[in-house]
């Protein structure tokens, strides 16, 4: 149960997969949600049985960002909207990969904060969440992907810092491979969209979920500053050792 402290909440990237998934606890929860995605087609379907707001939005679209955001007063923020475009690494990744999945994955991250948080911190109160991944926690091939999940990080440790005093919580979610359409939006190629959402059990939308309520949840006093999710078969880390045909002896 979410903290009766909060009665309202923004989402973006609410319409598929973790951010539906919230969307739906929290309003069982009866919270006031504002639904945040540039696809609304399942946000629709949904309002015929909930009663909650729906803002369509491209997230690369800044001056549109602070126009439908900088009037909202929420308790709870959660920055959940990303793209996978670059995942497979720089070398595969297009000059627009970069361009677009930077602008999503970080740049509009920092904009929302802005636009939202400084009227939490005016009512002295609020929960910030931001979703992160394993992928900015432990070095991969990933460097567009990874490094821009690891800027999240380091922005929700520095938030934490920054909002000392305020009564504004922040937490960050770090889940491993989780059952959404991330790979459809990563891969060009199916059959590696497909090989990467296969091979083990991975986690589903509801796992991540469960996280965020239970973060929700804590007594003001306590901040639950990361929480690292995988999939019990995904264990992060170690030592990759790519041996090469042609060393460079000297």
């Amino acid at each position: 149960m979410i903290n009766k402290i909060y009665k309202s909440a923004l989402i973006t990237g609410a319409g598929d997969g973790i951010g539906y998934e919230t969307l739906k606890r929290f309003l069982k929860e009866k919270i006031t949600v504002y639904a945040l995605d540039k696809n609304i087609k399942k946000l629709k379907i949904l309002q015929r049985k909930f009663q909650f707001k729906i803002i369509e939005l491209d997230l690369t679209d800044t001056d549109k960002l602070y126009k439908e955001l900088s009037k909202l007063k929420v308790d709870i923020l959660f920055a959940n909207a990303g793209i996978g475009r670059g995942a497979e690494g720089i070398l595969k990744s297009s000059r627009d990969d970069i361009e677009i999945s930077t602008k999503i994955n970080i740049e509009s991250y920092l904009h929302i904060l802005k636009a939202i948080v400084p009227k939490m911190i005016k009512n002295r109160k609020g929960h910030v969440v931001l979703m992160g991944s394993l992928a900015g926690l432990y070095p991969q091939i990933s460097t567009v992907y990874g490094g821009q999940k690891g800027a999240i990080h380091r922005i929700a440790q520095s938030l934490r810092v920054e909002l000392s005093g305020s009564r504004v919580k922040v937490t960050e979610i770090c889940p491993g491979r989780t059952k959404t359409n991330f790979a459809k939006a990563a891969f060009a190629d199916k059959t590696k969209a497909n090989k990467f959402m296969s091979g083990f059990t991975l986690l589903e939308a509801k796992d991540i979920a469960d996280t965020i309520m239970f973060a929700l949840s804590t007594r003001w006093r306590s901040n639950i500053s990361t929480i690292e999710i995988s999939g019990t078969e995904q264990s992060p880390g170690g030592v990759p050792i790519y041996p090469v045909k042609d060393p460079i002896l000297s």
